[in-house]
């Protein structure tokens, strides 16, 4: 028989994310491990995954690290049954790099292989940077947890948006399961 033993760090976290069953989500919600700690891993704008400095190329460990990924009011943590370590994340930590309707949902795929449907559970918001003046989209993806709306899936919502009354004015908007998500301020498509 095997030897469980709890292995520290980046060790640590590969382990407890394979041992997710099939292709479901391990409870990062549920775990809630006396051990914390920080280690040397940044997901940049981009999306792209750093260790010490390096980036990450195997795709399928950046997937299992975004398995084990919780957003808690301190910041992000990679979280196990026996650790909890505090990682950067410049923006948020995924990227939406896909829209299609299917059915009356939006469905999006992100650079980790999530797919959401957005509706009044995973909501689409868009914040204006305050320095451009462009749109910062984003799309909740799961408990706390946002994916950026990358530029050429933000301008296909765009198309799909249809103007609508609001108490601001006149404004884009676009259906996603019953749900209306503004794709930016009252007024601004008439600029």
């Amino acid at each position: 028989m095997g030897e469980t033993t709890t292995k520290p760090g980046l060790e640590g976290v590969i382990a407890a994310a394979k041992q997710a069953p099939g292709r479901g989500l391990p409870p990062v919600h549920l775990w809630n491990p006396a051990h914390c700690g920080e280690i040397d891993i940044v997901i940049r704008k981009d999306g792209t995954w750093f260790h010490e400095g390096s980036p990450i190329g195997r795709e399928a460990l950046v997937r299992l690290f975004s398995t084990v990924l919780r957003k808690d009011p301190d910041g992000f943590h990679l979280v196990t049954p026996v650790e909890k370590m505090k990682i950067t994340v410049e923006d948020a930590p995924f990227i939406a790099t896909r829209v299609d309707r299917e059915g009356e949902g939006l469905k999006f795929l992100t650079n980790v292989g999530d797919e959401v449907v957005a509706g009044p559970e995973n909501e689409i918001r868009v914040e204006m940077d305050a320095r451009t003046g462009e749109p910062r989209p984003y799309l909740h993806v799961r408990r706390g947890l946002e994916a950026l709306i990358a530029r050429p899936v933000f301008y296909e919502l765009v198309e799909l948006a249809q103007e609508r009354d609001t108490p601001e004015g006149p404004r884009l908007e676009v259906e996603s399961n019953g749900a209306w998500f503004p794709v930016g301020p009252a007024g601004a498509h008439q600029l």
